[in-house]
């Protein structure tokens, strides 16, 4: 049997066969002998249900590996991740995690100049090239239980919440396509309306008012491409936060394109915050997202925990 001290030294494989259109399984022979080809040590596993990337995480840390490879999207970073959280064998910091992102958004890997294309991802994988990111504690409800989860890149709330559900189901239904996010917003538009948010930034309130959504983010990017917190720094310890506030429907068609290009903060109604620790309520309770998995329900509790999770990042990264 393999000593712990040999297993710190090889990766686990996390491998999410239904990641982007099934691309997780059918991509795995390639991406498994371009592993092997550059001398990187892995033993894989697959998952086989909703949150059993978590189990697997704390199962590898349990084990005594110190490295892990996620094959999958922003999902399974997040189940991943929040696995290394809730196991209590070694510090968070003590494990490294690298992405060869199978998924449909990856936004997660945009952060960090992380390529898609298999063998770009795999040489920042061999280089070994690290940088330690904020994660936020992020509190909610869900079915009147107070729960917890731990968010590597953005969460959404009341719009962006709404769309999240909705991209789901179209993915469910097994349709795929770059522009489904924006398919999703269009059809989201039909039957969601404003809410009213109070939000509070290391115990000030900045905002109170109707508003058509909020970002909250350690990374810049979410829903396939949008910066809805463009100067985000994922290590300086707070928390970007863009509430929108009410707006006309036909307004989003205006502004769709700032969404995507960086220039959020020229939307008239587009507000921007910064803390380490933020508290949001809303009327009627808003659901939210985080990492693009949909969770619970307000009131909302974020709290930045400052650079503790090691990640591989690509070789043009600028720290």
């Amino acid at each position: 049997m393999e000593s712990p001290d040999f297993l710190k030294e090889r990766w686990f494989a996390i491998v999410n066969p239904v990641a982007g259109k099934g691309m997780g399984l059918t991509d795995w022979p390639t991406i498994s002998k371009l592993l092997r080809d550059n001398a990187i040590a892995f033993d894989a596993v697959f998952t086989e249900k909703k949150y059993h990337a978590t189990e697997l995480s704390v199962e590898a840390v349990t084990k005594g590996y110190r490295h892990i490879i996620v094959v999958g999207g922003d999902g399974t970073i997040h189940e991943t991740v929040h696995g290394l959280f809730i196991q209590r064998l070694c510090a968070v910091s003590d494990v490294t995690v690298a992405v060869i992102a199978v998924g449909t958004g990856n936004d997660w890997i945009r952060m960090y100049g992380i390529p898609t294309r298999y063998t770009d991802a795999i040489r920042a994988i061999k280089s070994g090239r690290t940088f330690l990111q904020d994660v936020a504690k992020v509190s909610f409800y869900e079915s009147k239980v107070h729960q917890h989860r731990y968010m590597a890149n953005v969460a959404g709330i009341g719009f962006d919440a709404f769309v999240n559900r909705s991209y789901n189901r179209i993915k469910e239904k097994g349709l795929y396509s770059k522009w489904l996010y924006v398919a999703a917003m269009l059809l989201s538009l039909l039957n969601y309306h404003n809410h009213r948010f109070e939000v509070w930034v290391d115990d000030e309130r900045v905002f109170e008012g109707g508003a058509f959504s909020g970002a909250i983010g350690i990374g810049k990017y979410n829903g396939g491409g949008m910066q809805q917190m463009p100067h985000a720094i994922a290590d300086d310890g707070l928390l970007d936060v863009t509430v929108i506030e009410k707006m006309g429907k036909i307004n989003l068609f205006r502004y769709i394109k700032k969404l995507y290009n960086g220039h959020i903060y020229d939307v008239p109604k587009a507000r921007f915050y910064r803390g380490g620790k933020i508290r949001i309520e809303s009327r009627p309770e808003s659901p939210i997202e985080i990492d693009g998995e949909a969770m619970g329900y307000a009131p909302f509790e974020f709290e930045v925990i400052h650079r503790v999770l090691r990640v591989i990042v690509g070789e043009k990264f600028l720290s």
